[in-house]
């Protein structure tokens, strides 16, 4: 999918802005909840895995937990390696006072296009990760009512949804509202209009795209 050179240029200094605009409304914010997002970045191992300002992922190696099928006939076993997708938040299309509105909604489907296909070239240029097959994303966007549009939305792109994560012990439940606490604050920092009642509540559904699938956009 490629857009026209407007279209194109309004993308770029709409995520290029989004920034500059967080820091002056909320800076202690700001400063705050990101210096604590990158920390666990460097903890966890999170990279980014392109320089162009459109996309909106980022990337960690991890090991499948259970054994995974899809469509197109790619077999991959609990214990293999796996790519990680993580949202990169200041990099999201700002999301107007409205809400999300048809314009926002084809910005972002535009990043996510740019993103995908970025991931693409990255892994054509890294041998080392050839054995991994899959790319699997937990999906956080949404309140447990809207899981099932975003699991819709993502089969847009190729990943299937494997189930919603319910978390069984008490030191999962707590990183999961630990998880929630955090996102709902980036959003506070980054576009308060993009909060919503029940954030605490959000779902985490487990999708899949195969790597066959993800080379065809290159």
């Amino acid at each position: 999918m490629f857009c026209q050179p407007m279209y194109r240029t309004r993308t770029l200094d709409a995520i290029a802005s989004q920034r500059n605009r967080a820091q002056s409304a909320h800076p202690w914010l700001y400063r705050l909840v990101f210096g604590l997002d990158a920390w666990l970045r460097r903890w966890t191992l999170v990279a980014e895995y392109s320089p162009d300002p459109r996309c909106v992922f980022r990337v960690q190696l991890g090991h499948l937990d259970q054994d995974v099928a899809l469509p197109d006939g790619t077999i991959a076993h609990a214990g293999d390696r796996v790519i990680d997708l993580h949202l990169w938040n200041e990099h999201v299309p700002l999301m107007p006072k409205q809400g999300a509105t048809i314009a926002w909604a084809r910005r972002m489907c535009f990043c996510i296009e740019v993103s995908l296909r970025e991931l693409a070239k990255h892994l054509v240029a890294r041998p080392d990760l050839d054995d991994i097959s899959v790319i699997r994303a937990n999906i956080t966007f949404g309140i447990p009512d809207q899981s099932v549009q975003m699991s819709r939305l993502c089969q847009r792109y190729g990943f299937q949804a494997v189930g919603t994560l319910n978390p069984t012990k008490m030191l999962q439940r707590a990183h999961r509202l630990g998880e929630n606490i955090l996102i709902s604050f980036m959003a506070l920092a980054l576009n308060g209009n993009s909060l919503r009642r029940g954030t605490l509540r959000r779902d985490h559904v487990q999708v899949f795209l195969s790597r066959k699938l993800l080379a065809r956009r290159r």
